[in-house]
């Protein structure tokens, strides 16, 4: 037998053994963002409450953390959806072609802000991305009291809790707060503006955004960085700051008004459609005007809804499978 057709073979072999494998499983697996984690478990609790398919298992990992288990392979022990506060990189979707995982479709499902909070029996805190890059930055003055920053800010020390380097809002909020809070406060090298401090003046908390919460309400003086899903939910106790002057509201957010705004996404492993059973169903429904459209069920714990001619591409974009290229991102 020729070189050529044993690779043939056995790569087939491999092709199918995947199949099997996935076929094996009932039930699909979704990973991914701490702030998407709510958004995907409402339309799971539904899709199980309302199709004769198993109601999907969600699981937070954090964007990052997500990405990498969607992209190790294809087959029944690798998840089937990534949920992700970030847009994936370029580099990630080349790990994912490496590990055999060829064709990924993006699902953009709407926005969100990234919001400063604190308990409601403290003042609101007013502050720029500039005094928030002063605060957190590896690099500087280090500074323990926020009023060595600025004598307008409160005499009281500097705490913040916040997600760790795996979770897409960390990223979100190195981009759009210590990287621009650093140009704003005329640093001559931004170079390396996202570095955060790890003095114990940043509390890394984890992808449970609700613990977060909980140590806010312990500590009235302390500061919690998290989705504005999370600050909508939670805003009997909570209260967000004002960030260059603007307010985290859902109209400041849609609007871009506010700063601080991300876009959040799931991604499918179209290889996994039609294998895993539900996948199209459960996909179709996260995208459906009822979900993610204006008056849609999301949108009332927080989600913040696309315009609606990107709402129908991005839902077209899903029922199509579209295949997202290395030079889409």
């Amino acid at each position: 037998m020729k070189i050529t057709s044993i690779i043939a073979l056995a790569t087939a072999g491999l092709v199918a053994a995947a199949a099997a494998n996935a076929q094996s499983r009932e039930q699909i697996q979704i990973v991914g963002s701490s702030t998407v984690f709510p958004f995907s478990t409402a339309v799971a609790e539904r899709f199980g409450n309302t199709t004769d398919f198993q109601t999907p298992i969600v699981e937070s990992t954090g964007s990052g953390g997500g990405i990498r288990l969607f992209c190790s392979g294809v087959g029944v022990e690798h998840p089937d959806i990534t949920n992700a506060s970030r847009r994936m990189k370029g580099s990630e979707l080349e790990t994912c072609m490496e590990n055999g995982v060829t064709e990924v479709t993006e699902a953009k499902i709407g926005y969100d802000g990234i919001v400063v909070a604190n308990d409601r029996s403290a003042p609101v805190y007013n502050v720029t991305r500039a005094q928030l890059y002063q605060a957190l930055a590896a690099q500087g003055d280090l500074p323990t009291m926020w009023n060595e920053i600025d004598p307008s800010l409160p005499a009281v020390e500097i705490e913040i809790f916040g997600p760790p380097p795996s979770s897409g809002t960390r990223d979100a909020f190195e981009e759009l707060v210590m990287e621009e809070g650093c140009e704003e406060a005329g640093v001559a090298d931004c170079e390396n503006a996202a570095e955060i401090r790890d003095d114990g003046v940043y509390v890394d908390a984890g992808e449970n955004d609700n613990l977060i919460v909980s140590r806010l309400e312990a500590n009235p003086q302390a500061l919690g960085i998290f989705g504005f899903s999370f600050l909508d939910q939670n805003s009997d106790a909570i209260q967000g700051a004002v960030v260059d002057g603007v307010e985290p509201t859902f109209d400041a957010i849609a609007s871009a008004e506010y700063p601080v705004a991300r876009s959040l996404y799931f991604y499918i492993k179209n290889a996994h459609v039609g294998v895993i059973p539900g996948m199209q169903e459960f996909a179709d429904m996260f995208m459906s005007e009822e979900m993610i459209g204006e008056d849609g069920q999301l949108i009332d714990i927080g989600l913040i809804p696309l315009p609606e001619e990107e709402f129908l591409d991005v839902q077209s974009q899903v029922n199509n499978l579209t295949a997202l290229q290395s030079g889409d991102l």
